[in-house]
């Protein structure tokens, strides 16, 4: 059995369904904070059971029978990302998983100036520690979380964000998909897989510029210091450590940490990444 956390997220949710294109849905379980909210899977046939992070008795029972689990990282940073990841790791391993996956990011390193991408390092060092099979999905950044700071410039004509450098902006769909296909061939990667990226890598002044085409209308890149940003965010009543988390993106991403593209995504689906400017058309499409 395959067992996937997270599973009623917007990654997780979308690996579920990847997962049962595949293999029948009694080979496929998920552990889950509310399995109220799962509800829609257990009716499919999916093994729907409690699990939460922060809960190791319960993920043992979630992960009761898997020979595969897939971690999803949790929505937060630093020490308690970690510490969290280490209980699911642990659980994993108690449980007698034969391999454990986890998505990553492709900037992980205890060295990166984004936080997230040091608790992914760090994480994968303890998966290292367990003696046990693991695959680390060192996913492209979630083209979402691009469109999320480019939305208000759509609406002001002025994209006022830090200084930032190329980033291969990869839609979820997709990683979901490859997760999917990994998951389903276990020999496929041990350790990290190289960056699961998109094809090409883009600024927020590319973003800016393929908006304005695609509206009609002009969007204006311009740079907002650090400290403006900062302070920005927490005025709109973002928490300090959060805004500092947030604008780390920005420092990594003009070091180059996520700016290159690589072609083992476009392998694993069989076809070309779906690109920003189709992820956009689709975001202006449901917004008019």
């Amino acid at each position: 059995m395959i067992v996937v956390t997270g599973a009623t997220g917007q990654l997780g949710g979308r690996i579920v369904d990847r997962l049962l294109d595949r293999v029948p849905a009694e080979e496929v379980g998920v552990s889950v904070r509310d399995p109220e909210k799962a509800r829609s899977l257990a009716d499919r046939g999916v093994r729907v059971r409690q699990g939460s992070f922060t809960e190791p008795a319960g993920l043992t029972h979630a992960f009761e029978g898997a020979s595969q689990i897939l971690i999803v990282s949790v929505d937060r940073m630093g020490e308690e990302a970690v510490r969290q990841h280490r209980t699911a790791i642990d659980a994993a391993v108690a449980a007698g998983a034969r391999r454990i996956v986890y998505t990553a990011h492709m900037g992980a390193s205890p060295t990166s100036r984004f936080q997230a991408c040091r608790d992914h390092a760090a994480t994968e060092e303890a998966l290292a520690a367990t003696g046990v099979a693991w695959t680390s999905l060192r996913n492209g950044f979630h083209a979402d979380s691009g469109l999320g700071f480019l939305a208000q410039g759509l609406e002001s004509g002025e994209v006022a964000l830090p200084a930032d450098g190329p980033v291969c902006w990869t839609a979820h769909a997709d990683l979901a998909e490859a997760a999917a296909v990994i998951l389903t061939d276990e020999g496929r990667f041990e350790g990290p897989t190289p960056p699961l990226t998109a094809s090409e890598a883009l600024t927020f002044a590319d973003l800016a510029a393929l908006a304005s085409e695609l509206t009609g209308r002009t969007v204006t890149r311009t740079t907002a210091p650090d400290d403006t940003f900062r302070a920005h965010l927490v005025a709109g009543g973002v928490p300090a450590d959060t805004a500092d988390q947030l604008l780390g993106i920005f420092t990594a991403a003009r070091e180059g940490e996520f700016a290159t593209p690589d072609p083992t995504l476009a392998k694993l689906l069989g076809r070309e990444p779906v690109g920003m400017r189709t992820l956009l058309r689709e975001r202006l499409a449901g917004n008019s």
